[in-house]
């Protein structure tokens, strides 16, 4: 990805940029444009194919995994557009009740759903696009690590392989709840905590449904 993304970071080069905080000079878990002196907008991205069977769960996961990015970047939420690739032989009350588990997640974050885009695909997938803020002096990333850091982990890890026992039968209920209610949670209080400890802190990313 590095190859594919080097032409842009090159038309697009930082010295030209001032106000763009953090981009693909130095690719994050979002981008960072700075507003003023006391404020800086936050832009992400994200969203996939289901990784749970149940509609609303898997809504909210998507939503959650997306506006963790926001949070890993030591911001709060505004708003969010939902993203959508839907196939139209499928039932569309599954995507009433996808789009309700997102919205759930963003009005828990204290933001908006502000609109969105839907697309026909073969593949279902959803995610958002979202919009934080952020003051442009606290602002976390991933690039500050030091030797002798510890690391401390807000979420258990091994979504991802808990996830695939699940699609292949092979894991029991209740490490299958655990699992999805933790890909469910927003890491709002867990950078909000971050926050508080001020410079201590040196690099922060997000553990989400794909982990870490």
């Amino acid at each position: 990805m590095g190859q594919v993304l080097k032409p842009l970071s090159e038309m697009f080069e930082a010295k030209n940029y001032p106000a763009l905080l953090v981009g693909l000079a130095a690719p994050d878990d979002a981008a960072v444009y700075q507003l003023n002196e006391l404020q800086a907008i936050i832009s992400t991205v994200d969203f996939f194919p289901p990784v749970v069977d149940e509609s609303y769960e898997f809504g909210a996961i998507a939503a959650a995994n997306a506006l963790s990015d926001v949070y890993a970047m030591g911001g709060e939420v505004l708003f969010a557009l939902n993203l959508v690739a839907w196939r139209d032989d499928l039932d569309p009350s599954l995507l009433t009740e996808i789009l309700r588990g997102g919205a759930d997640k963003v009005k828990e974050s204290g933001g908006a759903v502000a609109g969105g885009h839907t697309v026909t695909d073969k593949e279902p997938k959803y995610g958002l696009a979202v919009t934080g803020i952020v003051h442009p002096n606290h602002i976390f990333t991933k690039g500050g690590a030091r030797a002798g850091d510890i690391i401390i982990l807000t979420k258990p890890l091994g979504t991802g392989t808990i996830t695939t026992a699940i699609k292949r039968g092979l894991c029991d209920a209740a490490d299958a709840r655990g699992c999805i209610d933790s890909m469910m949670k927003l890491n709002r209080d867990a950078s909000r905590a971050a926050k508080k400890l001020g410079e201590a802190i040196h690099a922060v990313t997000d553990i989400t449904g794909f982990g870490l």
